[in-house]
């Protein structure tokens, strides 16, 4: 054998040796969230249609490497469009739209107990939701209620959970019509309830409603499983407020507005259950004229509470908001891109490390790291397959 043979073969022992740690890690990372290693996260999708989707989908993510091992159908279901979970037990619950009796389009909510080690969903119970096109659900702290928005027929609703997390039937008192109408003649001829939320305690229940161009804030009783009207805040004509995120310190509370791509920041009193708003700020940089077609979606606060991010769908991104400690105001910081389309919803893991971006049009979840410092996001250069994602659901423990 030559010395140049000799010298190849060596230069290759080296180069297998320096790749072989590295290659075996990729392996072991994926395998790690395919062999159950990992947090559980799952995927709400739209159905039917050009969506491949038959229903809600579950993934491992690794809150280490920030990886998604390949997602898989959990549960059938039609339209299982928003996500929650009971605080303490293994049960998830999904709105649906569903077709009646009739014919015409009503909504529903459905119950899942959870297997803990696979994430696979099996179907619990389910109970209308008092109006067509549900759009978003959510469970109090305690876990006694669950509370869903409908969009189409512009009310909310309180369901009582049972012992088992099951759905009970609605009770007198536990449904609620919003009225009222705003300026955008296509969007806002009547109501239209777009999420609702409980406060910490219980004592309220925060309802943005697109059509009406107000933050609703209900009286809530978790243990009667009832709503009464209260309060209500002001956005701007037109800004159609769609979801609402309160500050980890409970005294403030974001709105994201659809219509007008804007964040409004508020004030809440959590004792008077009153929102007063702050400012207003865009969602897009300074020099995007061209808003055509655009809209926003979702929005939450980084669990630290020093930053708030919105999404663009659009502009396909996620803006990003510093927020000054003593009042609640926000500075703009900018706009990542999803690499995606469409990012109707996005969360941030528990661990406050990372963001997931649902693009609904590109049937894509892709992965951004989070600087807890500076609250910026960076592209991890992951992202995986999911059929219409317009929903994601972490469990909070690993």
């Amino acid at each position: 054998m030559s010395p140049n043979c000799h010298f190849r073969i060596r230069r290759l022992k080296i180069l297998a040796a320096l790749l072989t740690p590295l290659i075996a890690a990729v392996f072991s990372s994926v395998a790690s969230a395919a062999d159950g290693q990992g947090r559980l996260v799952w995927f709400g999708t739209y159905t039917g249609g050009r969506s491949q989707s038959e229903g809600i989908h579950v993934s491992r993510f690794d809150d280490d490497t920030g990886r998604l091992s390949t997602v898989r159908l959990a549960a059938p279901a039609k339209n299982p469009s928003f996500l929650a979970l009971h605080p303490a037990l293994p049960v998830l619950y999904a709105v649906s739209e569903t077709a009646g009796s009739d014919g015409r389009p009503q909504g529903a909510v459905v119950s899942f107990r959870i297997d803990p080690s696979t994430g696979i969903l099996e179907r619990q119970s389910e109970q209308p939701s008092g109006g067509s096109g549900p759009c978003h659900l959510s469970v109090d702290r305690s876990g006694r209620v669950l509370l869903a928005a409908n969009y189409g027929g512009g009310s909310v609703i309180c369901l009582g959970l049972e012992a088992d997390g099951s759905l009970r039937p609605v009770v007198p008192g536990g449904f609620l019509q919003h009225e009222g109408s705003s300026l955008n003649p296509k969007r806002q001829q009547g109501p239209h309830g777009h999420s609702i939320d409980a406060s910490p305690d219980g004592r309220f229940a925060i309802s943005c409603d697109l059509g009406i161009d107000k933050v609703l804030v209900h009286g809530l009783d978790t243990a009667a499983a009832t709503l009464a009207p209260h309060s209500a805040a002001s956005m701007a004509p037109a800004a159609g407020p769609r979801h609402f995120a309160l500050h980890p310190n409970g005294r403030f509370g974001y709105v994201v507005n659809e219509l007008d791509l804007t964040v409004t920041a508020c004030g809440f009193d959590p004792l008077a259950g009153v929102l007063t708003p702050l400012q207003s700020l865009s969602t897009l940089p300074d020099g995007v004229s061209d808003r055509e077609g655009f809209s926003t979606a979702e929005i939450a606060v980084h669990p630290n509470g020093q930053t708030v991010y919105a999404s663009n769908r659009g502009h396909d991104s996620i803006a990003s908001f510093v927020i000054d400690a003593p009042t609640g105001r926000l500075s703009f910081l900018g706009c990542e891109p999803i690499r995606g389309k469409t990012p109707r919803h996005f969360a941030i893991d528990p661990s406050g490390r990372h963001l997931l971006a649902a693009g609904q049009h590109s049937d894509t979840v892709t992965v951004f790291a989070i600087d807890p410092n500076s609250g910026r996001m960076r592209f991890t250069g992951q992202s995986i397959d999911v059929p219409s994602p317009v929903c994601v659901l972490f469990h909070p423990s690993r």
